[in-house]
């Protein structure tokens, strides 16, 4: 357990036993990845779903069609709805939502690449940021995944 953010995180979800699911798009699987690093992850991580497609969103994780069309796989809307339903889903205590874009395609006039929406929810509270990272694919997905770390951490 090196790195100072995770211990933190693997600390407090373990002693105030809590429990946390994860739906990811543009980091495609590295949140996933960093909060099962540590031995003992089993604790409190249920479920990580990476749902890239739209396709995916709707059927893995019931995000109506209608939210998807209305305002785009990357909005705020969707990042909740992922949050909200990836911890329905799993009954976990929290729930993280990531959509965005990491490129080099899909930008648009107003949702440029680095464009990310992460969600956290719980039933206490849901809190959505968005964030206009630059940078490279993998730099973007790298941001994503340390700012949903971070954002996790701060709640706990």
């Amino acid at each position: 357990m090196r790195n100072t953010i995770l211990v933190k995180i693997h600390n407090k979800l373990l002693s105030r036993e809590k429990t946390i699911a994860v739906a990811e798009s543009c980091s495609g699987g590295m949140l996933s990845a960093e909060l099962t690093k540590n031995p003992g992850a089993s604790g409190y991580f249920l479920l990580g779903v990476t749902a890239y497609s739209n396709k995916s969103k709707q059927k893995i994780l019931k995000i109506p069609a209608k939210l998807i069309s209305n305002h785009g796989a990357v909005s705020r809307q969707v990042a909740i709805s992922m949050a909200k339903n990836i911890r329905k889903i799993s009954k976990s205590d929290l729930g993280i939502g990531i959509t965005g874009l990491a490129g080099p395609a899909g930008a648009s006039a107003n949702k440029p690449i680095g464009t990310v929406f992460i969600c956290l929810d719980s039933q206490k509270i849901n809190t959505c940021r968005k964030f206009s990272f630059s940078g490279n694919r993998e730099e973007i997905r790298n941001k994503t995944t340390q700012e949903a770390l971070r954002l996790l951490c701060a709640h706990l």
